[in-house]
């Protein structure tokens, strides 16, 4: 054997090191082009929601140059929102009432965060636990991709997105009129709110083996910060307590855009993320490729009795994140009706005590509060709705609906039961809500008749929850592939519902919502024609989807 002497070998205690050196390096090799196909992927729904985020914060401002002109209108709506609970549980505290940017983006700093927050955990468990869960990852896996790779280029693609809507969102509030250093301390703290949560996306996408159960996973980490953010504004005097500072949310918050800038906080954020995206890494090396950290429990051999028709297994199917939610909205009830008792206690101004005269009294102002919160509380429903409707896509292309149609099965008798499971589960979700909400307002009150009285008002709600559904379903039959205009038109709703007046947009616009035409119980008037109209809207798009499903090819 012939050595070539200009030829160098490696000391043996170099390779181990160079191999190491090698090895780290190739567990990355993909990700960029994993990166520029999960661009071309998401081009269109990344865009919408970006303009979508943009155009409301643009909006809010301009639409609250009008509103606010003087310095006194200002120090009297942040006074209205800082003395009442309530509100600031649900948006926050205004930290400087002379500030303009500070009175007008108030609704918008929290519960856009958290918006911002749940749409960079989809996008992280779309691109990685969904991908294994089809099977389309490991294909891909097949060719020169290391074990990193999917999950670096998503969150590259979240983290990316997520600056270009700050980016964009301050240069929008700069159009807009609002100072810069503001606007651009704003757009970071929404997309600091996004980085952490990615990161929690990414960490729920190794723990579970469902994209469902992940992204029920980390919207219930979302929920929990949100819940001690709004605990920590309602509870402090003058400023926030120590619980909002357990919350990214409540860190976003605290940056406090147009009320000093306070940087610094930012740095929480940034540390937060870079913590559990290491050990997003560190559970991707110790887990199988399609498994998760919470491995399923095998089945029986056989099925039981139970199991023996399609609606049973839809039930089945369904019932561990229906339990999750009924949990969860219970304690939302719950608080939302001892909140409601305290709401009018909270009148120690001339504006407060005319206002609450004009809305009826103390009583009159707590009926306009619980009427405002089971508005909101439906949204949170639509949420379920819509992703128990997914539940029937997610079967068919997981290939687990055509074992079962192979039998006497017929489709519309498939897809009908997971239909009736998501109807009826939205309906005991509002059910539970209005319960809770009505037993711990009448506790508070030494009224246990507000039971009654609450949970009118929560099925008056329904019929709009079912129109989202239906929505899902119909595209779910008739196209797909944009089954994501589900999630679209929820948050659609949400902002003509909560912003529509701020932005000041005509009234037709916010009527496309149906929960515009839902009673605004308890304190108005109960009505039956929306709610006969809502539920007939709901039924046309539900029959529409399902005889869709009849005529098209599975998958």
């Amino acid at each position: 054997m012939t050595i070539n002497p200009t030829t160098t070998a490696l000391p043996t205690t170099e390779r181990p090191a160079r191999a190491a050196a090698t090895g780290r390096r190739d567990v990355f090799v993909g990700t960029g082009a994993l990166l520029r196909l999960g661009l071309r992927r998401d081009r269109i729904v990344a865009t919408v929601w970006i303009l979508l985020f943009v155009a409301m914060a643009a909006g809010s401002a301009s639409a609250s140059q009008s509103l606010f002109t003087t310095m006194e209108s200002r120090l009297r709506a942040a006074a209205a929102v800082n003395d009442t609970p309530a509100t600031l549980a649900l948006y926050g505290r205004v930290f400087d009432p002379a500030s303009l940017g500070a009175v007008s983006m108030f609704k918008l700093g929290a519960m856009g965060a958290a918006l911002v927050a749940l749409v960079a955990i989809f996008t992280v468990v779309r691109h990685t636990r969904a991908e294994e869960e089809t099977g389309r990852l490991e294909l891909i896996g097949a060719t020169v991709v290391g074990r990193y790779a999917a999950l670096t280029a998503a969150l590259l693609l979240s983290v990316g997105t997520t600056l270009a809507l700050a980016l964009l969102t301050a240069l929008s509030l700069v159009g807009a009129g609002l100072p810069a250093g503001g606007a651009l301390a704003f757009g970071l703290s929404w997309a600091g709110a996004g980085i952490a949560f990615a990161a929690v996306g990414a960490v729920a996408a190794q723990v579970t083996e469902s994209a469902r159960t992940a992204n029920g996973l980390g919207a219930a980490v979302l929920a929990t910060a949100y819940v001690l953010r709004a605990a920590g504004d309602a509870s402090g005097v003058d400023t926030s307590s120590w619980l909002s500072w357990l919350s990214p949310i409540g860190w976003a918050q605290q940056v406090r855009p147009f009320a000093g800038d306070r940087w610094w906080v930012l740095g929480y954020l940034v540390a937060f993320a870079v913590l559990v995206t290491v050990a997003a890494y560190a559970l991707v090396a110790r887990r199988d490729h399609g498994a998760g950290l919470l491995a399923q429990r095998p089945g029986r051999p056989a099925a039981g009795p139970r199991l023996r028709t399609p609606l049973a297994l839809a039930v089945r199917l369904h019932r561990g994140g229906l339990t999750g939610w009924l949990v969860g909205v219970a304690l939302g009830g719950l608080a939302m009706g001892s909140i409601a008792s305290q709401v009018g206690q909270f009148a120690d101004t001339p504006q407060a005590r005319d206002m609450i005269m004009k809305l009826g009294g103390q009583r009159g102002l707590t009926d306009a509060f619980l009427s405002a919160e089971m508005a909101i509380l439906a949204l949170v429903v639509s949420a379920y709705g819509i992703s128990a409707a997914l539940r029937l896509r997610a079967e068919e292309t997981a290939g687990r609906a055509e074992p079962i149609l192979a039998t006497r099965v017929s489709r519309l008798r498939w897809a009908a039961s997971h239909v009736v499971v998501a109807l009826a589960g939205t309906t005991a979700l509002m059910v539970v809500i209005g319960v809770g909400a009505g037993f711990a307002h009448g506790a508070a009150t030494g009224n246990m008749a507000e039971i009654g009285r609450v949970l009118v008002a929560a099925l008056a709600q329904l019929p709009a929850v079912w129109v989202l559904t239906g929505i899902t379903i119909a595209v779910s039959g008739l196209a797909p592939g944009l089954i994501m205009i589900g999630w679209g038109a929820l948050v659609l709703f949400l902002v003509l519902g909560q912003l529509g007046s701020v932005l000041g947009l005509p009234q037709w616009t916010m009527d496309l919502s149906p929960f515009t035409h839902s009673p605004k119980l308890p304190g108005g008037e109960l009505s039956a024609t929306p709610l006969i109209m809502l539920t007939l809207i709901a039924a046309i798009l539900v029959t529409i989807g399902l005889s869709a499903f009849r005529r098209r090819d599975i998958g």
